[in-house]
């Protein structure tokens, strides 16, 4: 096809120009449904919460050396990720309330009730959270 200018130009490009700007836009990361600030506080005991609870066993956490489990998805970039569990806002009062009790708050969720307090549930929030991955 050397020197066919064809696909460059005219009809061939005009056909698949939308399905190339509809694969751009598709590839584009939704933004946070809002920016989360935390206190440094809350973030300390929220990473001491995880290590005590594990939910490195299940996760990759940043800032969590280890364990550095696979079986529920990466909390690396969680900030940016939306929505929780692919049904709840990505906010701080819907993190805590999933993470203390996920199949009560998404029914059919793999992750389980974890034994936390709703203050523990916030610092683990408030850990995630702060951890800017971009």
């Amino acid at each position: 096809m050397k020197g066919d200018s064809s696909l460059t130009t005219g009809p061939a490009l005009r056909a698949i120009l939308p399905a190339l700007l509809l694969l751009v836009l598709g590839a584009c990361k939704q933004p946070p449904d809002e920016v989360v600030t935390t206190q440094s506080s809350a973030e300390e005991r929220g990473r001491v919460a995880i290590k005590q609870v594990g939910c490195g066993a299940c996760h990759e956490i940043r800032g969590i050396d280890w364990p550095r489990g696979r079986a529920g998805p990466s909390l690396i970039g969680f900030d940016d990720k939306t929505p929780i569990a692919g049904e709840l806002a990505n906010t701080p009062a819907a993190l805590a309330a999933f993470i203390r009790n996920a199949p009560a708050v998404v029914p059919g969720s793999t992750m389980p009730p974890m034994p936390v307090t709703e203050r523990e549930a916030r610092d683990i929030a408030a850990y995630l959270y702060s951890r800017q991955d971009d």
